[in-house]
């Protein structure tokens, strides 16, 4: 597939544009020179140029081909010429792979943190990335973590800075990074991508990549999956049209640099651990690359959402945009959810979403606006964790608001809101600095503690009280 131009306002710094491919799943192809890609066949005796052939493999060889991903690349010099890695020095310290009694607790508490302030002193996108909570491990190939920045993990990152002649690579699994404040400028091994606040971006294991900060100082959030790939969900009755659209998610074209890096550092995280190696020549040396196994971003406004037209809700899982499955049918190990504008018209119902216990646990991020559930508290910026049958719902106010509106409520359209929820069915263990965090909520219990009863037999009519009865008129 040939790149498309893509216009971006980008800063000063940035190309005018950046030249990308359309897709979701395909076998791309893109060479920066013409004729860079081999024609017939993978690994030629000498390639193009005098390019050299890699292969990065995000599966097994053996995997079954729907699942299989791949990409050939091909480079100036192979990424195999570097010296040997070493412990990173300083170390991080508050990035988990492997969630255990040792580094992480359970707490079934509903838990609230309002929006991690930026830090005073340079921070790029490694020392700005730390743990909240996850489950599983690295090592086994199964779970997640979230940063604030699956199994998988899911993190938080705040960065105030670029990240100068270094690479980082995740060797642990693939990251899903959510911005909320400042736009990234990514270089990965495939090219470029520039990923603003309501975009997301997956840069899959393995590859090498730079985060630039075109705005300033930057912050969002960040889920990592182990041992699986993101997918888009299956649409069963909902048909061929609806959610996110394999059209709409971008893929870079190939861009390279051929230049001499003295010095130049290749950042692993491997385990949990960061490990440093040195290289005298800049990673992103592809001139022409093909396959499956690419990063990629897509930019949430495009989602269509479904819902219902009627009466009552459809569940939440309806606004999956990006589902990693497990080998239960229909269990995530981590879904990736949205909450964007849209019309609510349905009658005779509690609009705002219901009060709810769930056998999955949901961390929730807020991108910019307000959340409809949560009159209070809830800010861009902000997270909130809500764990396996914790119960949670709508808040005092929002309760007592939408009961005040009465029967009479005419369609509306909810705008200027972008939540998202990370959702897995692993239970999460949540990381001692989250939980000693500043930003931690301690009151968030009490925006439920104002629900009164509004129980009041005496004023239900004839018509409730028979259906509750039943035909013969006796109660259950």
């Amino acid at each position: 597939m040939d790149g498309q131009s893509v216009s971006e306002s980008n800063g000063s710094d940035l190309p005018e544009d950046l030249r990308y491919q359309f897709g979701f799943g395909n076998h791309f192809s893109s060479e920066a020179i013409a004729g860079a890609l081999p024609r017939g066949q993978n690994n030629p005796l000498v390639c193009p140029f005098g390019l050299y052939a890699e292969q990065i493999s995000g599966t097994p060889f053996t995997a079954p081909r729907k699942q299989n991903q791949f990409s050939w690349l091909y480079r100036i010099k192979p990424s195999v010429t570097h010296e040997p890695f070493k412990p990173r020095v300083p170390s991080h310290g508050k990035l988990v792979s492997e969630f255990s009694q040792s580094n992480s607790s359970t707490n079934p508490t509903q838990l609230r943190w309002k929006p991690v302030e930026i830090p005073d002193s340079p921070t790029d996108f490694i020392d700005g990335l730390y743990t909240v909570c996850g489950a599983g491990s690295s090592f086994l190939r199964h779970g997640y973590a979230i940063h604030i920045k699956v199994l998988s993990d899911a993190f938080r990152y705040t960065a105030n800075k670029s990240m100068d002649n270094c690479a980082f690579c995740n060797a642990d699994g693939d990251f899903l990074i959510v911005p909320q404040k400042g736009r990234l400028s990514i270089t990965t091994e495939c090219g470029k991508l520039l990923v603003s606040p309501g975009e997301i971006v997956v840069l899959p294991q393995g590859f090498r990549f730079v985060v630039n900060l075109p705005d300033g100082p930057s912050r969002g959030y960040v889920a990592e999956i182990f041992g699986a790939h993101f997918q888009l969900p299956d649409l069963g009755p909902i048909g061929a049209n609806g959610l996110a659209s394999p059209r709409d998610f971008i893929v870079p074209v190939a861009w390279y640099e051929e230049c001499l890096c003295p010095g130049y550092t290749i950042v692993q995280k491997f385990g949990g651990q960061l490990f440093t190696a040195k290289q005298d020549f800049s990673p992103f040396n592809v001139v022409a690359w093909y396959g499956n196994y690419v990063p990629y971003k897509y930019d949430l406004s495009k989602f269509c959402p479904v819902n219902t037209v009627l009466k009552d809700h459809a569940d939440p899982s309806i606004n999956t945009v990006l589902t990693a499955p497990t080998d239960k049918p229909g269990v995530a190990l981590l879904d990736f959810a949205i909450f964007p504008p849209r019309w609510l018209v349905a009658e005779h119902t509690f609009r705002p979403p219901y009060y709810h216990r769930n056998c999955m646990s949901e961390f929730m991020g807020l991108i910019f606006g307000e959340y409809e559930a949560k009159a209070d508290g809830f800010l861009p910026g902000g997270a909130s964790l809500h764990s396996c049958m914790t119960p949670h719902g709508p808040d005092t106010k929002t309760f007592e608001a939408t009961i005040a509106r009465g029967e009479d409520v005419k369609p509306f359209r909810i705008t200027n809101t972008m939540a998202f929820m990370f959702e897995s069915c692993l239970m999460p263990r949540i990381c001692p600095w989250a939980m000693e965090s500043p930003s931690i909520d301690h009151d968030y219990y009490q925006c439920w503690v104002g629900l009164r009863s509004h129980f009041s037999p005496e004023k239900a009519d004839d018509e409730s009280q028979k259906l509750q009865n039943g035909p013969n008129g006796a109660a259950c």
